[in-house]
């Protein structure tokens, strides 16, 4: 694990001042990563799998590195940044996407996978009908790109609606729109049920 230079013991400096320090000390941008990138290769792992989520990750922080000059400092958490600059990199892979969730829901129900299997391993304790996983799967290939980015950095990024629309630049407002349009494709596909629902619980509106 990466040292943060010049933190006393029980402190940590907020991504944001790592990034400041970073443009002075390049090194120090090593902490970033250090927090941030098991969550961004689980985040891209998920949406394209495994094959392709060491190089999205990396290419990720090489972006955000050649980037730090830009960062707004008044953003203490990263995260919706480097999300952002994933989604964009995930963008450029559309159609491997979208062949990997119509190859999910075509899988007989015992045999999808667990680890990456996109919504349905968040959701699997929430969804007891058989077979959700393909339906799931068949429902988010149905779903637009805009719409599904929205989702899928809410629900697997654990990103809050404010933090999804900084991500994609956004308004919060059409980032709402968004999440109704793709919850509401997800529940006629699932028979009434929505696996979303649970994080309207949290303060994302």
């Amino acid at each position: 694990m990466t040292v943060e230079p010049g933190v006393r013991v029980g402190q940590r400096l907020s991504d944001a001042s790592v990034i400041e320090r970073s443009r002075d000390e390049p090194e120090a941008f090593a902490v970033l990563f250090d927090r941030h990138a098991d969550s961004v290769h689980r985040y891209t792992a998920r949406r394209l799998g495994t094959d392709v989520a060491d190089d999205l990750m990396a290419e990720t922080f090489a972006i955000a590195f050649q980037r730090r000059h830009t960062y707004n400092s008044e953003r203490a958490d990263a995260r919706p940044w480097l999300f952002g600059i994933a989604t964009n990199l995930v963008g450029r892979h559309r159609r491997a996407e979208a062949r990997r969730f119509k190859a999910l829901a075509k899988l007989p129900a015992d045999d999808a996978p667990g680890q990456h299997d996109g919504v349905a391993d968040q959701v699997a304790a929430r969804v007891s009908a058989h077979g959700v996983r393909r339906e799931l799967a068949g429902a988010l290939s149905r779903l637009s790109a805009r719409n599904r980015d929205v989702l899928l950095l809410v629900a697997w990024g654990d990103l809050s609606y404010e933090e999804a629309a900084s991500a994609l630049d956004v308004p919060v407002g059409t980032v709402r729109s968004r999440m109704h349009r793709a919850r509401s494709t997800l529940r006629e596909a699932l028979g009434g049920t929505d696996p979303t629902a649970f994080r309207e619980e949290s303060s994302h509106e």
